[in-house]
């Protein structure tokens, strides 16, 4: 559900401004949400950079266009759309030689993957990167990031449901994962 903060002024949504000082008062204040979701779906921050670039190129392109309504559902809408085109150009042709050694992508590590988050402990990023694509994609963007259900869906494209179920069955999947001392040593929560 949409907290009222979110919600747009009257005056705000009537916004005559144009250019860069619009720019400027919708997108600035939610630059950090962009990167974070954009590594959530990357998960490579080269890539999550790329991503945010181009993403501030249609929504600079695009600002006149827009009502002034949710800046924030707006640009992950674009981020959600600009992340599904950059992966479809990448999707290998069905024509490419399978046997073809130069045709493989490797792995790569960055050096970010050989470090932990210190936001996490080590037990609880093991159980997390163990997780499901679309289990691990809710929880980041949810419990790590503080979308809210309805946001997260719409940026996977999924119901409302389909997130919650999602997340309750991941929360399960890591909280099994893990042993009793790191379950109590665990930080408490903070209130929402």
């Amino acid at each position: 559900m949409t907290s009222r903060r979110d919600r747009p002024d009257i005056s705000t949504a009537a916004d005559s401004s144009v250019g860069p000082e619009r720019f400027a008062r919708y997108v600035q204040p939610h630059i950090p949400l962009l990167f974070a979701t954009a590594h959530t779906l990357t998960r490579n921050p080269v890539d999550a950079e790329d991503l945010v670039q181009e993403t501030l190129l249609r929504a600079y392109r695009a600002i006149d266009r827009f009502d002034g309504a949710y800046p924030k559902a707006w640009l992950l809408t674009i981020l959600r759309n600009t992340n599904i085109n950059r992966a479809q150009k990448k999707r290998p042709y069905l024509f490419d030689d399978p046997d073809d050694p130069a045709a493989e992508v490797p792995d790569t590590v960055t050096p970010e993957d050989l470090i932990v988050d210190p936001v996490f402990d080590h037990a609880v990023q093991a159980a997390l990167d163990d997780l499901p694509p679309n289990f691990r994609s809710v929880i980041d963007l949810v419990d790590v990031n503080g979308l809210s259900y309805a946001e997260a869906a719409d940026l996977l494209d999924i119901p409302v449901g389909t997130v919650m179920s999602r997340l309750h069955r991941g929360r399960r999947r890591i909280r099994s994962r893990l042993s009793p001392e790191t379950l109590n040593n665990r930080p408490q929560e903070k209130p929402r």
